[in-house]
């Protein structure tokens, strides 16, 4: 009589199986055990691990920013219209949105699994298509590849006191803002797994002109005047090229203002055939940007840069590079 065993008893058999062989070749099991261990061992540190897993969904921010806008200016032609562009995307779920005074955001979260490159190429698509429906000179852009929990360096710029600049002066928080946009920032961006680096503090180095109204007035011209012919100016023409003896030259007329002299030279309008120039109704002067923020550090002013990294990057990895 023949009996047939079930899935159970097979299983059963096959758990017997291998553990007598197991007991019978328990060296081979032994090193086999010591060689798993090892390389997992040697793995540890290329592990992603967070001191708080990334949960956030999958999402694109546009921002858009408009000098001078109130936040129902940017409410009603930047923010209402790219929400309505970016309506009826492949698998979209919501979007949520947020006007302040000179800057709209809109914040478009799609489907779990939907893949980020492909969201940001359809956000893309969209926002060149509304491009024209918002007004000049303001333009929407996405944001950096990142979620909340990208911010994983921050540092300090500081320079040594006792080390001044070459021209004697010690450095300023100008200066150290400075290096950090481009010297800094730029070199930032080329580690891999870095997508943006954000900076606070010190002042942005422009370059100011300050008309007098008076001076202005005196002499007939306006605000749009002094506009004009600095845009006009700052500007380099080509002229072609001129060929001798079988050579190339090329024409061309450098016209970028690179310093403040050259910016003081530019000829606003003629008077009786003289010329009228920024000098004589303007004074030019190196000044910073309006600032919206502040960094400290020990109680002082400093400036601060904070390295974002790449969404699904290994944090461990990046933060080590960025150092």
């Amino acid at each position: 009589m023949t009996i047939e065993q079930g899935p159970e008893g097979r299983r059963h058999s096959l758990l017997e199986r291998i553990l007598a062989a197991s007991v019978r070749q328990r060296w081979y099991v032994l090193v086999g055990v010591l060689v798993v261990a090892a390389l997992a061992a040697s793995r540890l540190d290329q592990l992603p691990i967070d001191a708080i897993p990334d949960l956030t969904n999958v999402q694109v921010q546009v921002n858009t920013e408009a000098a001078g806008y109130s936040p129902q200016e940017v409410e009603q032609q930047l923010t209402v219209p790219v929400e309505n562009a970016l309506a009826g995307l492949p698998h979209l779920e919501t979007t949520r949105s947020l006007s302040r005074y000179g800057l709209s955001q809109v914040t478009v979260i799609f489907e779990d699994g939907t893949d980020m490159h492909f969201a940001r190429q359809l956000v893309g698509q969209r926002l060149s298509e509304v491009a024209s429906q918002l007004p000049a000179a303001v333009a929407a852009e996405m944001g950096p590849i990142a979620t909340g929990l990208g911010e994983i360096s921050q540092f300090l710029v500081e320079a040594d006191r006792a080390a001044p600049q070459s021209d004697g002066t010690p450095y300023s928080l100008t200066d150290l803002r400075t290096i950090l946009d481009w010297q800094i920032k730029p070199r930032l961006r080329r580690v891999p797994g870095v997508t943006e680096v954000n900076a606070i503090g010190g002042q942005v180095r422009q370059i100011h002109v300050r008309p007098d109204p008076e001076r202005l007035l005196a002499r007939g011209l306006t605000l749009h005047d002094v506009v004009t012919a600095l845009e006009a100016a700052n500007a380099t023409r080509g002229a072609g090229y001129v060929e001798r003896r079988g050579e190339q030259l090329v024409v061309r007329a450098p016209g970028r203002l690179t310093t403040n002299a050259d910016i003081e030279a530019v000829v606003v309008s003629t008077d009786a055939g003289t010329a009228v120039r920024v000098r004589e109704v303007a004074e030019v002067v190196i000044g910073g940007e309006l600032r919206v923020g502040a960094a400290t550090a020990g109680g002082e002013e400093a400036v601060m840069g904070t390295a974002v990294m790449l969404i699904g990057a290994n944090s461990r990895e990046v933060a080590r590079r960025v150092a």
